[in-house]
C-alpha cells in the first residue's frame, strides 16, 4: 500500500489538503471519502487500508474549513478557521466532490468509481447524486439522514452545535458519546484538536437553505434509476431518530424510481458505524457490497 498526501484544486481554486491510499498494484476501482462535520480524512485511515487491501484506490479530502486545508498542512493555523467554508459556502462543499470525481475519472475512465459520504459528507453525496449519478458507479451513505426534516431544529441564526446530539445519552461520559460505544474511539476524538466543531452560521444557513431540494421528488427523480446506493448507520445514532428518518430517506428513493437500494442498520450503534465496536462486521459488509463492480 502507497500512503501519499498532497493538494486538490476545489472548483474554485482552494485548495484542499489531500490524502491518498493506493495498492501497490492496478486498483480495481476508486472511493472518494467526503467526511463528516467536525473532522478530516485521517479519521478514515483505518476503513481505507481494508478499502486499499481489496484493492481499491481511497481518496480523501480535509473539506473546506476542515482539518489542515482550515488549519494550513503544518496544522498551526488559526483554529478559527475551523468550520468556516468561504464563499463558496455549502454549494462548494459539493463542487469539489464533483471536481475530485472528475479528476478520478481522467486517471481512468473505465474504473469503478464509488463515493463514500459520512454525515456531513453523505448530506453533499445526497445532493451531488440529483445532478451527477451518471458520474460514478455506486454511493454509500453512512451516518445520514433526511437532511430536510433533520434541519428544522438548526438555528439559522447560530453555528450548528455537534454536542447537542448527546442528549439522548445523558448523563455521558464525554460531549460525544453520541458517536460511539466504543470509549476509546470517542476519546481520540475528544483529544483530537481538529475534532469536535461545528459549521459556522453562515454555514448552517446555506446548509439549511440546500436541504429541502433533497426531498423534492421532481429533483429525486432525476437520479438515474439503477444507481446502486448503500446504506449503513447506527439504530442508536441520534440523527436518525431511531431509524425513522433512514425509512423516510428510503422510501424517497424508492418512491423516484430507483431500484438498487441495500441497508445495513446496525442495531445499537451510534453514528461512527466505522469506529463502532461492530466495525469489522460493518466494513465486511461494505466490502462484500463493493464486489458487485468489476474491476476497470
Amino acid at each position: 500500500m502507497k500512503t501519499t498526501t498532497s493538494t486538490f484544486v476545489g472548483a474554485d481554486g482552494t485548495r484542499l489538503f489531500l490524502r491518498r491510499w493506493a495498492p501497490d498494484g492496478d486498483p480495481v476501482g476508486s472511493v472518494q471519502i467526503a467526511h463528516g462535520m467536525g473532522e478530516h480524512s485521517a479519521r478514515y485511515a483505518r476503513l481505507a487500508e481494508a478499502l486499499v487491501t481489496a484493492g481499491w484506490l481511497v481518496v480523501a479530502p480535509d473539506q473546506r474549513g476542515h482539518g489542515l486545508t482550515a488549519l494550513g498542512d503544518g496544522g498551526r493555523g488559526d483554529a478559527e478557521a475551523l468550520g468556516v467554508l468561504g464563499p463558496a459556502g455549502w454549494d462548494g462543499l459539493v463542487a469539489d466532490v464533483a471536481a475530485l470525481n472528475d479528476a478520478l475519472a481522467a486517471e481512468d475512465a473505465t474504473r469503478p468509481r464509488v463515493l463514500l459520504g459520512h454525515s456531513m459528507g453523505s448530506f453533499e453525496a445526497q445532493q451531488f447524486v440529483l445532478d451527477h449519478s451518471a458520474e460514478i458507479s455506486g454511493l454509500v451513505l453512512s451516518g445520514t439522514t433526511a437532511v430536510d426534516v433533520a434541519a428544522t431544529v438548526l438555528d439559522p441564526d447560530a453555528g450548528s452545535d455537534l454536542t447537542a446530539l448527546n442528549a439522548a445519552f445523558e448523563p455521558a461520559r464525554t460531549d460525544y458519546d453520541w458517536l460511539s460505544r466504543d470509549d476509546a474511539e470517542v476519546d481520540l476524538y475528544v483529544a483530537d484538536p481538529m475534532c469536535g466543531f461545528g459549521l459556522d452560521a453562515d454555514a448552517t444557513r446555506a446548509l439549511i437553505a440546500a436541504a429541502p431540494r433533497l426531498a423534492e421528488p421532481a429533483a429525486l427523480q432525476g437520479i438515474r434509476s439503477d444507481l446502486p446506493i448503500y446504506v449503513v448507520a447506527g439504530s442508536a445514532d441520534p440523527l436518525n431518530l431511531e431509524l425513522a428518518l433512514l425509512d423516510l430517506l428510503v422510501q424517497r428513493y424508492r418512491d423516484a424510481g430507483l431500484t438498487d437500494l441495500t441497508t445495513d442498520y446496525r442495531q445499537g450503534a451510534r453514528h461512527e458505524v466505522f469506529n463502532e465496536t461492530d466495525r469489522e462486521e460493518v466494513t465486511s459488509n461494505l466490502l462484500a457490497w463493493l464486489d458487485r463492480f468489476p474491476s476497470g
